[in-house]
């Protein structure tokens, strides 16, 4: 593990104590600032592309060296990995807020547990500045029904909800996941994926419940 009271020192290139794999390029800062970077998880194979580890595969190639290409390639993954580890554990020792984690079969970046509430306000916030009222009440509902039908939504809210729905769909925020076994096989609505890297969430399941949101103001 890298000596905290040593970082501010090193330089690029300087094989710090603990972590081989800042001999060959500081390996563990380039994957840092690619995952920083990255808008959703990206593979260890990606990574390691990324990073230069591996060559780009020829399909001229025959069978033999497709083996030592997918050798190498396991190799330089190992590498990824093993530098993933370094940096979370220079991450640790020097405080930081965030570590990187494996979220839907890739790695990315994400906060601490520990921040979760302040970031879940700043998130409120920021979407209350650019969504009405009427969006994050049919927002809020969408998340937490689907999937569900306009008609279903509507009736939940009271009121007409066609134009905010478009809206939330421009957004990205809201999106069709297919259509309802009744009469007239109406459009079933449910968020997006960009909903769930908005909020943070691996997935639907770590919605918080109503019992968790009350300490927070909701």
């Amino acid at each position: 593990m890298t000596n905290p009271t040593q970082a501010p020192a090193a330089t690029e290139g300087t094989c710090e104590p603990g972590s081989e794999e800042r001999a060959d390029g500081s390996l563990p800062a380039v994957l840092e600032a690619i995952l920083l970077c990255a808008d959703r998880p990206t593979t260890t194979l990606r990574l390691a592309e990324a990073a230069g580890l591996v060559r780009e595969e020829d399909a001229a190639e025959g069978e033999t060296s497709k083996k030592v290409m997918d050798a190498e390639r396991a190799v330089a993954c190992e590498r990824v990995e093993r530098a993933i580890e370094a940096l979370n554990a220079d991450l640790a020792a020097t405080g930081r807020t965030f570590r990187v984690e494996k979220r839907a079969g890739g790695w990315r970046v994400m906060t601490l547990p520990s921040h979760a509430a302040h970031i879940a306000a700043f998130q409120r916030a920021r979407l209350a500045s650019k969504l009405s009222r009427q969006a994050v009440e049919t927002l809020a509902i969408v998340a937490y029904k689907q999937p569900i039908t306009r008609a279903q939504l509507e009736a939940i809210r009271g009121v007409s909800c066609g134009e905010v729905l478009r809206s939330l769909i421009d957004r990205r925020l809201v999106t069709v996941t297919g259509r309802a076994e009744e009469l007239g096989r109406p459009l079933l609505y449910g968020t997006s994926k960009q909903f769930l890297d908005q909020f943070g969430l691996a997935s639907i399941n770590d919605l918080p419940t109503l019992a968790e949101l009350k300490p927070i103001g909701l």
